[in-house]
């Protein structure tokens, strides 16, 4: 097909989610659910649906934006959510996607996590994703007290989330405050449109900030409470006060405290705290927003458009339709707070950067076909990619399988392409799925499609296969991994730095980073484990590391059944081998410590001469360099260093781990 005939067609029939610059007076604005809630390192329970308010009839909530604090951070816990998904995560993301609800973004700082959740067929509509966090504990270095954000462009309109958590105790409200400036100070994000959070159109401001009620006693506060009198107390809240009287909280508004102290219950129970300590009910756990050059809000259900300094009509109006607490959990000391907003725009930049164009189904492999069209203003990169997910996708590494995306280099006007997934990348079977392209530069989904069918026949060859391969699979995961310096990354679309240079060649089998802490390492599994089917998706291995090499090679394409691993071996790069004796001499002589040539497996010593170094200059030191193969095929290298003077003689060495036969690395 012709690329006139692509751009004909695709004017016309592109039938991706599609909206234009709209006034936005006749809807009923952005919807959205703040939620806060202070865990107390709890398990998380069975079932959130009722604080997520899914069981409502009439709920439609467009963004979930959920903080936590005191999220268990203990060590073994820390490990293992650096590895695996963290248990809220992963509760929040099961609940939410058969909804149609898809992870965003998140960050987490020990106990503190953000989790920021949109609807699928909204995801165009955010872009400029960044997030960052602020400790504030012991000077500033420990991350038990302080702040976690996450901003993004809704619309075109710059929306920032911020969940702290601030020091304890009645007496550190001026203590409080200085945190909260120095998380304000701290946070910066990176582009033109908002650098720092209150230069945001939007700010939402949330979490277990622990300000407390002054001057009454406990008695009191319990009896107020009691009696309903909540108002009595808000005259005391030290929020309350200070939004009065501190510049940084000038602008901030807040609903009504028309629902009981969340602090302190005994956990199990609705009781307010009968410890030895008997700590004084409070408003711990706020939600407040602040929306820039505005006045207040009118909170009265018929919302009316405030009005700015220079006397026009506002970009963005803020009402607040619930703030409550949800008393039916009792796993912490703390109660939940939600609150729900709509967020209403005179104006939405809503046109998407990508328009994805497919069959409504897929009969057979010939209809895979995918046709996409660029806005001019769209900055692609060799990077982005095509990902094909089922409907209920938890996040976008959650994909079936992937192409990457075409791009002319040399062809800057053109906007219109089509790619085409292989027939054994495809799911067998019956299905509905979305097909998404993620943008490298923009780090989320630009653009994505309507649910479509895929039907598709499964053979019992097929199926045969599959059992062999998720044999195989689990074989290679389970196999010992050996673990080899990298010298460049490898082109997996899970996850890849963004901002560096980068080949146009890609690996054809990405492998996905997990952590950072392991960075600069890749994985290889012995020869004997290899997998001819195992599946190039960085969610498919259970264990990936972060950093992997760039592999030369063509394009990878999710129906290649390559090993990830084998190709990693084949390229290996060639710092990371022990090379001819005659390169072994060279490297030896350039670092000042003689030559030596490598000999092979035997269990006996050799002494391998050295170099002398010069008696005037060390008149102690006449190194050595010795070799020694075990029994278990492992090597050892040493380095003596002989007291000229004396008979004492010590030593280092380095234990490099050998196998029966010698791998390639050391030929």
């Amino acid at each position: 097909m012709s690329a006139a005939l692509l751009q004909e067609q695709s004017a016309v029939s592109f039938g991706s989610l599609t909206v234009t610059e709209t006034d936005d007076a006749g809807d009923d604005g952005f919807s959205m659910q703040v939620i806060t809630w202070n865990v107390g390192t709890a398990v998380p329970p069975d079932d959130v649906s009722s604080l997520l308010g899914l069981n409502s009839v009439d709920a439609r909530i467009d963004m979930y934006v959920i903080g936590l604090q005191e999220v268990n951070s203990m060590i073994n816990k820390r490990l293992k959510d650096a590895i695996f998904t963290d248990q809220w995560s992963e509760l929040f993301m099961d609940t939410l996607s058969p909804f149609g609800y898809v992870l965003v973004t998140s960050e987490r700082m020990q106990g503190q996590l953000l989790l920021v959740f949109a609807k699928y067929y909204l995801l165009p509509n955010l872009q400029d994703i960044q997030t960052d966090c602020t400790r504030t504990g012991l000077g500033g270095y420990w991350g038990n007290k302080g702040g976690v954000s996450a901003r993004l462009s809704l619309c075109g309109h710059m929306i920032c989330f911020l969940n702290c958590h601030l020091p304890a105790h009645m007496e550190n409200s001026e203590q409080r405050m200085d945190n909260f400036e120095s998380i304000l100070q701290l946070q910066q994000f990176n582009g033109p449109a908002a650098n720092g959070v209150l230069d945001h159109d939007v700010v939402f401001w949330f979490g277990d900030l622990n300000f407390r009620i002054e001057q009454y006693d406990i008695r009191f506060v319990k009896s107020a409470i009691e009696k309903n009198k909540l108002g009595i107390l808000w005259e005391k809240d030290q929020l309350n006060i200070a939004k009065a009287i501190e510049p940084a909280l000038n602008g901030f508004q807040e609903g009504p405290l028309n629902f009981r102290p969340t602090y302190k219950y005994d956990v199990g129970t609705n009781t307010f705290d009968t410890s030895s300590k008997k700590r004084k009910p409070a408003w711990t756990d706020r939600i407040l927003w602040r929306v820039k050059m505005s006045d207040c809000y009118d909170l009265s259900p018929n919302l009316r458009r405030s009005k700015s300094p220079d006397g026009k009509s506002s970009h963005i109006q803020v009402l607040q339709h619930v703030y409550r607490s949800h008393m039916e959990y009792l796993i912490s000391d703390h109660k939940p707070v939600t609150a729900i907003f709509s967020l209403k725009f005179s104006h939405k930049m809503q046109t998407p950067l990508i328009q994805l164009q497919v069959e409504d189904e897929w009969n057979k492999p010939s209809d895979a076909v995918v046709r996409y069209r660029m806005a001019s203003s769209f900055a692609k990169s060799s990077w982005d990619w095509l990902g094909l997910y089922r409907v209920g996708f938890k996040h976008h590494k959650d994909y079936v399988t992937y192409i990457w995306a075409k791009h002319d280099e040399t062809d800057a006007t053109k906007q219109c392409y089509q790619v085409m997934f292989s027939e054994e990348s495809l799911p067998k079977g019956t299905g509905e799925y979305i097909l998404c392209y993620y943008s490298n530069n923009f780090n989320t989904i630009v653009g994505v499609t309507e649910p479509f069918q895929i039907i598709l026949p499964s053979s019992s060859s097929d199926t045969s296969k599959s059992d062999s391969s998720d044999s195989s699979s689990d074989g290679e995961e389970m196999s010992t991994l050996k673990l080899i310096r990298p010298k460049s990354r490898s082109p997996s679309p899970g996850k890849m730095k963004k901002g560096s240079s980068r080949s146009r060649s890609r690996s054809k089998s990405p492998v996905a980073p997990i952590t950072r802490s392991l960075q600069g390492l890749n994985l290889r599994v012995g020869s004997k484990h290899k997998s001819k089917s195992r599946s190039p998706s960085p969610r498919g291995a259970q264990v990936s590391i972060s950093g992997q090499p760039k592999l030369s090679g063509g394009k990878p394409t999710a129906g290649n059944s390559q090993n990830s691993a084998s190709n990693l071996r084949d390229r290996l790069s060639p710092s990371a081998t022990f090379k001819d004796p005659a390169s072994w001499e060279k490297e030896q002589a350039f670092l000042g410590t003689g030559s030596a040539t490598m000999g092979g497996p035997s269990s006996q010593v050799q002494e391998l001469p050295v170099q002398q170094r010069d008696s005037a200059q060390h008149p102690q030191l006449s190194p050595k360099l010795s070799q020694h193969h075990g029994q278990d095929g492992a090597v050892t290298l040493k380095l003596n260093k002989a007291n000229q003077l004396s008979t004492g003689r010590s030593s280092q060495s380095v234990q490099v781990p050998g196998s029966e036969s010698r791998p390639p690395i050391w030929q």
